[in-house]
């Protein structure tokens, strides 16, 4: 859901900064698949029949459907707003963003981690951003997102932001 063009302003053209898809690298599909593979054997052990095929035929999709599942997630900055899935978020209550490499990102989501931040990371990808908000009404104080070019996404959320009118862009800010 976006939040509609004001009135007297011409709708904007859908324009995409960045956008990547979280996927998983080759060699985890391949360790998944031999794995739900061997488990199959397992089960089959000779037998005949159903026993035969249905381990193969339940587990191998079962598998590949899992493993699609774990790298659907898309982020994207389009339209002045950073989309992480089915949430997004407005640029002009970007505060700030923070590159991290997989050090500075086991330092945001540690021991002393905020449980009101809003994670979205995934374990095969080394980078991440932190976003820093600044919208008085949400009590999440950042969100930190997986990607593998931290550094270009974070300067396409700046760079969105910056692109905002002055009055857009503190229209967050309490008067």
């Amino acid at each position: 859901m976006s939040p509609s063009p004001s009135a007297g302003q011409p709708p904007v053209a859908a324009r995409t900064a960045y956008a990547e898809r979280l996927d998983l690298p080759w060699w985890l599909w391949l360790v998944g698949l031999v794995a739900a593979a061997l488990l199959a054997v397992e089960i089959w052990m000779g037998g005949s029949g159903v026993r035969a095929w249905l381990p193969f035929a339940v587990l191998l999709p079962a598998t590949a459907a899992g493993l699609w599942w774990l790298g659907r997630i898309r982020v994207a900055v389009a339209d002045g707003e950073l989309r992480v899935d089915d949430a997004w978020l407005p640029v002009r209550f970007v505060a700030d963003v923070v590159p991290l490499d997989a050090a500075g990102r086991r330092e945001v989501l540690g021991v002393g981690a905020d449980p009101l931040a809003f994670v979205v990371q995934r374990p095969w990808i080394g980078g991440a951003v932190q976003v820093v908000l600044d919208d008085p009404a949400d009590p999440t104080p950042f969100w930190v997102v997986s990607t593998r070019h931290p550094v270009e996404f974070a300067e396409a959320v700046l760079a969105a932001r910056d692109a905002l009118p002055l009055t857009d862009r503190t229209a967050g800010e309490p008067g």
